[in-house]
């Protein structure tokens, strides 16, 4: 038993979070954290506070929010040569090791890739996205942008920043009847589960939907509502990524906002989603596209509109840290695939040490000869 626990990898699972969506993150975490098998993982639990304070709990600890409250006060050096969370308080204690980290956080700073540059400098893997995959698939004007440019199938938006709005409100009201139709989705362009999203289904209704989303977001996006089904797609991997079976949300309010998500039940979760097997394929492929696109890794969701009335598909957005509960749908359109919620965390944490290992292949300095004087001329 003893060498079993020393070979055990010590899994950070990282959680909380300077964002709206730092309630949903500890919902997610303690999943994480009850599904790790015990005898290939140690888990340690890392929050960081609504104000950006990182805490360390207990390996294998379940109560959340007590880290939160009661935890060690920790900060993750950006030296790689340390590779550890370094005890900041009067607590004695020597550096925090872990082999590999678990971000199951959402929205700002934390899927946009800040925590995962901050890794990338410890010299930590961490499981999903990069830097860059991350920012991207944060930003839905940006990889809207993006997969238009790969020929992928988007609705019509527009995005502008809050400055604009606030300086030159009737403009932006000119530059959203231009191009976009009424009924429209109005949101944050840099956050996720629906925080700050509201329809206005006329201009009357949109300078108050305008003002909502401002007030989580320095850059707004005006989509045209569709009247859609939504589909969502489970992609895992990372050079030679594959999609789930497709699943469908069918929710009990106007559209799926943060209060159908998280608070309300009644909402529905269809899997196998409800398609013609050419449909589902077609899903599955665009999902793996779109993936690759933005450059992710590890994992991701990809939701689709399915247009009522024309049957055309439209891409929406990617989630680079989808929900992560077992009952979330990232987990149970994989559960329905055929890979269970454990064997699921145990293949993300394994790309991840993938991942790294081919990152450390790479060489990042010029190697000179003996007697070059070890600078190069310009």
């Amino acid at each position: 038993m003893v060498e079993k626990s020393k070979k055990r990898l010590r899994v950070g699972v990282l959680f909380g979070g300077r964002s709206g969506e730092h309630e949903v993150s500890l919902s997610s975490a303690a999943s994480v954290i009850r599904a790790l098998d015990p005898d290939k993982y140690e888990a340690v639990p890392i929050g960081i506070t609504k104000d950006g304070r990182w805490l360390a709990g207990k390996p294998a600890q379940k109560m959340l929010p007590d880290v939160l409250k009661n935890g060690a006060r920790v900060m993750l050096s950006a030296d790689p040569n340390i590779a550890a969370l370094v005890p900041i308080d009067e607590k004695p204690g020597g550096a925090l090791r872990v082999d590999v980290v678990f971000p199951v956080l959402h929205g700002t700073y934390g899927e946009d890739g800040t925590v995962q540059g901050l890794l990338d400098l410890a010299g930590l893997p961490y499981v999903g996205a990069g830097v860059l995959g991350s920012a991207v698939g944060m930003d839905k004007d940006v990889q809207k942008r993006l997969f238009r440019e790969a020929g992928l199938p988007v609705g019509e938006f527009v995005a502008f920043a809050r400055m604009q709005w606030e300086k030159s409100p009737d403009d932006v009201l000119k530059l959203i009847q231009k191009h976009v139709k009424f009924p429209v989705f109005v949101k944050p362009a840099t956050l996720g589960s629906s925080v700050g999203m509201t329809k206005a289904h006329d201009r009357e209704e949109l300078p108050g939907a305008l003002r909502m989303a401002a007030e989580f977001g320095q850059k707004i996006i005006v989509e045209r509502g569709i009247d859609a089904r939504e589909i969502e797609v489970a992609v895992l991997g990372n050079d030679e990524p594959r999609a789930s079976i497709p699943g469908e949300i069918v929710p009990h309010r106007e559209f799926y906002d943060y209060a159908a998500k998280y608070l309300e039940e009644g909402t529905k979760l269809l899997i196998p989603a409800p398609l013609k097997a050419p449909q589902a394929a077609k899903f599955q492929e665009l999902a793996v596209r779109a993936f690759q696109v933005l450059d992710c890794a590890g994992m991701a969701r990809v939701d689709f509109f399915l247009e009522r009335k024309t049957a055309r598909v439209y891409l929406n957005e990617i989630n680079t840290i989808p929900g992560f509960t077992s009952i979330s749908m990232y987990p149970k359109l994989w559960e329905a695939t055929g890979v269970s919620y454990r064997e699921l965390i145990d293949r993300l944490i394994q790309l991840a040490l993938a991942a790294y290992a081919e990152k450390k292949r790479t060489k990042f300095s010029i190697e000179l000869p003996a007697g070059s004087g070890g600078a190069l001329e310009s």
